[in-house]
């Protein structure tokens, strides 16, 4: 398969796959974490930073790759997490830098990055990442992507395309990783990979798989000494805190300073410029977090503030998710999607007819960026599969609670009683009932002549379904939802939900409205046309 050029839409696209290549690895990057602090949070903190490169990305929607490029680096500047954060945003900034560029020099169209562009790029990154660190130490990422770049800059200068010059980027990654272990004792003790270098080849191989389709396969690298360094009770306990901020209005002298400074309060100094002059992403840790802060103050005027304990436990966050609590709906159709949106959820749209995965369930969930959230499954994931990625996310941290709804009429009835004031667990449960508590049912038109339960139904005839029963069958999709409607207000009930699917009439929805104006006073219909595939209508009553 011929490979697709590095346009805007391809670099967008990038920057989603690597997100979910390193929520495959972050466990794996995790654990092989030990320089420059042993806090096991490498592949957590590339995954976040890159998470918020392509938020900002996203939230663009340009198809100009040099504004794209521009985007990702400075998203992944204000959400850098960790040192290997700030670095991999100095790896983003290279490519703005040299597409911005070359824009330039082509009166401001950059149509794509070819592959002497995008070597050129790993190269004036590699320039940015050894400028942050102030002095790179060998075995490190810096080391890894100088020997990627080096490669880059030989495949494209034999012509390769840019798809092949990734690929060479990332095997000439390979051999460096390897070499870390013997670059720094640290790493030959622990029997590691550099984690960093580890996490930069994710990166070149899910630029691979977005160029050609096809992801490399890697061997999972393990430790191979002990699980834990041996206690030596004469070092030097390593820093408290690890302190991150922004700071605006720094000149070179005064960043200088500050570099000088940080570097006699703690160790791990990076300080990572961005696109915008005078604007710097200062990491260090210490025991002195109120000194780092500090002298920040006296550099320029600081801002994103982040002080967090090296405590050196777990692989994943518990405490850095940017709200307390949020809803995730699955959903079906484009219209779905904006109506749950605009009552406050996050959103899952499945592709197609393709069932939503654990995979899928898990990186929407790392997606909505909440400590807790609710999960409207509506009938679209399978009870394993959501079982499964409920699971996988408690283990990032994350507090879930799947809310019972069966169709998407049920999650929007839950929704509609969300309240992130209330404790999770009352908010939960308040949920559920309202979920439990609106009747729903379906009508689809059938494609065949068969024989239900509620007798032989015919080509084109509409079927009203409650459960997996067809109760009515009717001359049409109007006439069955009429009566559908007939048999759920039975029971009571005061307001209706329809939700008109894929291709349908939006006469229907004003022939049902008027069906329940005329014969049950005191009820209200709304209708919303959701698109979904499948069932012609969807029913609740409440």
């Amino acid at each position: 398969m011929s490979a697709r050029r590095l346009d805007a839409t391809a670099l967008s696209e990038w920057a989603h796959t690597a997100v979910t290549h390193l929520i495959a690895r972050t466990d794996e990057i995790n654990r092989l974490n030990v320089f420059p602090v042993a806090d096991a949070d490498t592949g957590t903190n590339m995954l976040f930073t890159m998470r918020a490169a392509g938020a900002r990305a996203e939230s663009l929607r340009s198809t100009d790759v040099a504004e794209v490029a521009a985007a990702l680096a400075e998203g992944a500047l204000q959400g850098a997490r960790g040192n290997s954060g700030v670095i991999l945003s100095q790896i983003l900034r290279g490519l703005a830098d040299v597409a911005g560029g070359a824009a330039e020099e082509r009166d401001g169209v950059l149509a794509d990055v070819d592959g002497p562009l995008l070597a050129s790029a790993l190269r004036h990154a590699v320039v940015l990442a050894d400028a942050s660190v102030g002095q790179a130490v060998p075995g490190t990422i810096v080391s890894v992507l100088a020997s990627a770049a080096s490669a880059a800059e030989g495949a494209a200068d034999d012509g390769a395309d840019v798809a092949d010059v990734v690929a060479t980027a990332a095997d000439a990654a390979v051999v460096a990783l390897e070499k870390t272990t013997e670059q720094l004792d640290v790493l030959a003790d622990a029997g590691v990979v550099d984690a960093g270098g580890r996490g930069l080849l994710v990166l070149l191989d899910a630029m691979t798989a977005t160029l050609t389709g096809h992801t490399p396969h890697r061997a999972t690298y393990e430790r191979s000494g002990p699980d834990a360094p041996p206690t030596d009770v004469t070092a030097v306990a390593p820093p408290q805190f690890e302190v991150m901020y922004l700071v605006d209005g720094c000149d070179q002298a005064g960043l200088d300073g500050l570099r000088m400074r940080l570097e006699q309060l703690g160790d791990s100094v990076t300080i990572a410029a961005s696109g915008t002059d005078g604007r710097y992403s200062v990491h260090v840790h210490t025991d002195d977090a109120g000194g780092a802060v500090e002298v920040g103050l006296g550099a320029g005027t600081p801002s994103r503030i982040q002080i967090t304990a090296l405590t050196g436990s777990g692989t994943h966050p518990s405490g850095g998710w940017t709200r307390d609590r949020a809803v995730l709906a699955v959903v079906d159709g484009d219209g779905a999607s904006a109506l749950f949106e605009g009552e406050g959820a996050h959103v899952l749209c499945r592709d197609a007819d393709a069932a939503i995965s654990a995979k899928q369930l898990l990186r929407a969930l790392i997606d909505a960026g909440a400590a807790q959230i609710l999960v409207l499954p509506n009938g679209y994931v399978a009870a394993e599969e959501l079982v499964a990625g409920c699971t996988a996310a408690i283990g990032w941290g994350i507090d879930v609670v799947p809310v019972p709804a069966g169709s998407m009429v049920q999650g929007l009835a839950a929704l509609a009683v969300h309240d992130a004031t209330r404790q999770a667990v009352d908010d939960g449960y308040t949920m559920a009932r309202a979920a439990a508590g609106a009747r729903s049912g379906s009508v689809r038109v059938a494609t065949e002549k068969a024989l239900t339960w509620a007798g032989a139904c015919h080509p084109g005839d509409g079927l009203a379904i409650s459960g997996d029963e067809v109760l009515i069958v009717a001359r049409d999709v109007t006439a069955a939802g009429a009566g559908l409607i007939d048999l759920l207000l039975g029971a009571g009930g005061e307001l209706v939900t329809v939700l008109t699917g894929d291709g349908v009439d939006p006469a229907v929805g004003a022939a049902l409205r008027d069906h329940v104006h005329q014969h049950h006073l005191g009820a209200e219909l709304v209708t919303y046309h959701t698109g979904h595939r499948g069932d012609a209508l969807l029913i609740g009553v409440e």
